[in-house]
């Protein structure tokens, strides 16, 4: 393996991980959205807000992580894909800043209508930041970045695999976060809240899935190379998320909420990685190659002793800090915010 390519396998685990953290993140907007009003919904907001509320910053580390290794490393790809997705990406960094925001101030309105406006206002941002993230996916791996840069700031990422990449990012996203919520949920000890939650989270899976399988034709007429990569060298991983997809409606549907969330992380971790192995060995696809926008060797040795510092500092406190969420002391918290 290519120095270039541990460089690129270090700076994509950062997308996995931002795909399954932010992913949840990003997905507790649709149960917000559609948690019905103030009496109906108040239980699910409470534990949204208490679910997110210490990771919600977090979770976006690995945002700056992928940016900084992609200027970095393959500053000729990050320059294309920036003069030609200016647009989404921006719409997509806009939504981050929403709904942080609103997050916030919504905690501190002085009346329910300024509630429900920053409550909206979030729950909006949190659909069209994983939406025009999607978009940026299915612009690159359709071939629609020029190698050049100033693409076509429209029809680069208007096209039918950067919408199918929008909304499948929402569809799975919104599961991640239903999964998560329902365990959340039983955790604290609101079962009412989890038989809520559990067969709605089970409706949105059925249609991600669904969705993810109506795609396949689209995208192999519209992506080709995607296409044909996703079904030769990724294929079992993409068996790996079906599989696990399914396992996780049994869980769900069985109560084992627990397992539930393991296998959820599996489905989507084993999708975006077979997005990654479908289109190697391109970082732009169909126009650079990522050995040829790598940089110098000096730089690829130092961001590579940049994860390792990283590793031994940055993910021991992020794991700690995500395993405080967990713990009994902090289900209990919950039960006496919602109690």
């Amino acid at each position: 393996m290519d120095l270039s390519d541990v460089v690129a396998t270090a700076m994509f685990t950062g997308v996995v991980l931002y795909g399954l953290f932010g992913g949840a993140d990003f997905g507790s907007g649709f149960w917000d959205l559609t948690a019905g009003g103030a009496r109906r919904g108040g239980r699910l907001r409470v534990l949204i807000d208490h679910s997110i509320g210490p990771v919600w910053e977090a979770n976006h580390v690995w945002l700056i992580y992928i940016l900084v290794f992609l200027w970095t490393a393959y500053p000729s790809a990050f320059a294309a894909i920036m003069t030609t997705l200016f647009i989404p990406m921006s719409l997509a960094l806009l939504g981050i800043v929403l709904r942080g925001a609103d997050f916030a101030f919504r905690k501190y309105s002085a009346t329910i209508a300024q509630a429900r406006l920053f409550g909206a206002l979030f729950a909006g941002a949190s659909l069209i930041t994983p939406f025009f993230f999607g978009t940026v996916v299915g612009a690159i791996a359709s071939g629609r970045v020029p190698a050049a840069g100033y693409g076509d700031l429209v029809e680069s990422w208007v096209n039918p695999t950067s919408f199918i990449g929008g909304i499948l990012a929402v569809g799975t996203c919104s599961f991640l976060a239903g999964v998560f919520l329902t365990a959340d949920a039983a955790r604290s000890g609101d079962p009412a809240l989890a038989e809520y939650l559990r067969p709605r989270t089970l409706a949105v899976g059925v249609v991600t899935g669904a969705l993810a399988i109506a795609a396949i034709a689209p995208i192999r007429r519209d992506a080709p190379t995607l296409g044909d990569g996703l079904l030769g060298r990724a294929l079992p991983l993409i068996v790996v998320s079906a599989a696990a997809g399914v396992i996780t409606l049994v869980l769900v549907y069985r109560r084992r909420f627990g397992w539930a969330r393991v296998s959820a992380l599996v489905a989507v971790a084993a999708i975006v990685i077979g997005w990654a192995v479908a289109q190697t060995p391109w970082i732009l696809v169909d126009e650079m190659l990522i050995a040829d926008a790598a940089g110098a060797r000096s730089t690829l040795i130092a961001l590579l002793v940049v994860v390792a510092v990283a590793a031994v500092t940055v993910l021991p406190a992020l794991g700690y800090l995500f395993w405080l969420t967990q713990t009994d002391e902090w289900a209990r918290d919950e039960t006496a915010r919602t109690g």
